[in-house]
């Protein structure tokens, strides 16, 4: 079994709901009481969310968290946002160790599923630059977003209110989903703190919850003894 290093605390809410799929998984597909390793090093969201250099000191931050989950022991490493993965490259090439992308795993799963077309809800960085989307379109995946108001407003549900554990703006986000259902062959939950307030009950469309989806990778990298996913 491989120790897995998760970089999080951007938001703590989607950390927690990272170690919550990991327990998940494992009452799942493991035999009783059998969990993985697991270091968490939580990053201050303040510090990192408001950083002086932007993306620059941000990619630095991540490399240092990287790097110190390397001498704690680990021998996997994930961030638990979509965001941060605008730099994952970057912390990839300043840590001797192995890191699971969340797009990677995504677009892995996207295409299990045979879709080709889904709409993609996360931060403003995420719906508006074109990392995510171009890795998509890399494995033949077309990313639809929203208009530039629905953006804004998804972008401030998501810093103000479901990083605070506010999930008031439910309807909101269904209704947002509903508009472009005709157009699209599921949505992909971009920003983990999505699937605490979407459901995949909720819609008759797929739902990619990535938050999932990246978990079932890294257990499936870690302990590749127990072959049962």
């Amino acid at each position: 079994m491989k120790v897995i290093g998760i970089i999080g605390g951007t938001t703590p809410e989607s950390t927690l709901y990272y170690y919550r799929i990991f327990i998940e998984l494992s009452r799942e597909y493991f035999e009783p009481n059998f969990y993985p390793y697991i270091i968490i090093y939580s990053l201050n969201f303040r510090e990192f969310s408001e950083n002086p250099d932007g993306w620059e000191g941000r990619k630095r931050m991540l490399i240092s968290a990287a790097q110190s989950l390397k001498r704690a022991g680990a021998k996997i490493i994930a961030i638990s946002a979509n965001t941060p993965h605008l730099v994952f490259d970057a912390v990839q090439k300043n840590v001797n160790v192995k890191m699971i992308s969340i797009i990677d795993a995504l677009a892995e799963e996207i295409q299990k599923r045979g879709l080709r077309k889904l709409l993609l809800l996360g931060t403003k960085t995420t719906m508006s630059m074109p990392f995510y989307k171009e890795k998509l379109k890399e494995y033949g995946i077309e990313a639809v977003v929203p208009d530039e108001e629905e953006i804004d407003k998804i972008n401030e549900i998501i810093m103000k209110e479901l990083s605070m554990g506010d999930f008031k703006s439910k309807r909101y986000i269904l209704e947002l989903i509903e508009k472009y259902s005709s157009q699209i062959e599921g949505v992909i939950l971009g920003c983990t703190e999505l699937p605490l307030i979407i459901k995949k009950e909720d819609l008759k469309i797929p739902i990619l919850d990535t938050a999932r989806i990246h978990v079932e990778k890294i257990l499936k990298e870690a302990i590749p003894s127990r072959p049962r996913f």
